[in-house]
């Protein structure tokens, strides 16, 4: 579902997918190929939320702002596991957050910085470029491996592939 709010309505490019039981409200921007799996939602309610190209937000991630303070800026290709929140964060390019992690106010990942699954990043924390955190706070663990930053390039790949093929052929069937 897409949602107006206070005459502020979503801008979504052609080419994006949104799950039907998703729901994106308010000042929100969506680039070109990128997907928001079902039962996310992006609330841009307060402050303003920008989402690149070929980036994929997966299944019960929630996205929201800090009123007045901390908007949310998610660059290209980034991805954004399964059961995650991302609040009044940016995200660069090609930016991964695993499953189940919890990015909090002021933060700034960087390009190929690498968020473990189940990771709180602590209000304010930088996440270096091609960089591995993980922990609850999250901390520092080491520099990506190669095929970690090629299994970041091919899942943000992958999952734009398959938003065209949802957004293409995903229909309802009644039992």
């Amino acid at each position: 579902m897409i949602y107006s709010l206070e005459n502020k309505i979503p801008e979504i490019a052609d080419t994006v997918f949104i799950a039907p039981n998703a729901s994106v409200i308010g000042d929100v921007k969506i680039g070109t190929g990128s997907s928001v799996w079902f039962h996310c939602t992006i609330r841009g309610d307060v402050f303003p939320i920008q989402i690149g190209d070929n980036t994929n937000i997966q299944d019960n991630s929630v996205i929201h702002v800090t009123g007045g303070k901390h908007s949310v800026k998610i660059g290209n290709n980034v991805t954004i596991g399964h059961r995650c929140i991302v609040h009044g964060a940016e995200l660069a390019d090609y930016s991964f957050i695993g499953m189940g992690s919890i990015v909090m106010d002021a933060v700034k990942i960087n390009p190929y910085g690498f968020v473990a699954a189940g990771a709180l990043v602590p209000p304010g924390m930088e996440v270096p470029e091609y960089t591995l955190v993980a922990g609850i706070p999250a901390k520092v663990i080491r520099r990506i491996k190669p095929e970690e930053e090629e299994m970041i390039r091919r899942v943000a790949e992958n999952y734009s592939l398959n938003g065209q093929q949802y957004r293409q052929s995903l229909v309802s069937v009644s039992r």
